[in-house]
């Protein structure tokens, strides 16, 4: 999230185009069954401390400012982040063999509040339980408007261990920005951004995370 955030506030003049507001770091458990076929994602997500301070004050809770939850303060904090409007698809992408795969709304919600930071997690089920031999599975966690930023800084497992091969491909973010700079040279500084139908980049940000699996 560091090096994403300095590069993001050092690429002037794109923060009306790309400039996140909240920065989530995000962690993954790929769950399958006992015939590895996948069965549930589970997502963490932690936010940065000015948007968890934010939370806190507008749900009035830790309002001594000492960390320490009370269980009326974790009950309020719960699912805080679960009100998800229809067609919202979570900031969290599921493709395989490059097919997208049908997520459940957010199942299990948890919260915690350390250090200044609230960290959630919520459970998804993934429709239909594919079948994982000899296939590929794609997981991306980005928001397509880029109001927040996830990175997969949190640990990424499958749960239980699995043969298949876990890897993480990161974006190439200099080259995207650059790209950018290139597009809003072409527009009049003057212009409405809306007006001249500037792509959604989030999906530009967004780090793969790739399951292979052998053939059974």
């Amino acid at each position: 999230m560091t090096r994403l955030l300095a590069i993001l506030l050092s690429a002037a003049p794109l923060p009306a185009l790309a400039h996140p507001h909240i920065f989530i770091d995000t962690g993954l458990e790929i769950m399958l069954d006992e015939a590895g076929a996948l069965t549930q994602v589970k997502i963490t997500w932690t936010y940065d401390e000015y948007y968890s301070l934010l939370i806190t004050q507008d749900l009035r809770i830790d309002q001594d400012f000492d960390g320490v939850l009370t269980s009326q303060d974790r009950e309020r904090l719960t699912g805080f982040d679960m009100n998800w409007v229809e067609g919202y698809n979570g900031d969290l992408v599921a493709r395989l063999d490059g097919i997208p795969l049908d997520l459940s709304g957010p199942q299990d919600p948890t919260a915690t509040l350390q250090d200044g930071r609230i960290t959630t997690t919520h459970v998804r089920t993934v429709a239909g339980t594919p079948d994982l031999s000899g296939r590929v599975l794609s997981l991306f966690a980005y928001d397509e408007t880029y109001y927040s930023a996830y990175e997969i800084s949190l640990p990424v497992r499958i749960l239980p261990s699995s043969v298949c091969a876990l890897d993480k491909i990161a974006p190439d973010i200099d080259n995207e920005l650059e790209q950018m700079r290139q597009m809003l040279l072409t527009i009049n500084a003057d212009a409405d951004l809306e007006e001249n139908d500037i792509p959604l980049i989030g999906a530009r940000f967004a780090t793969e995370i790739r399951v292979s699996c052998p053939d059974s």
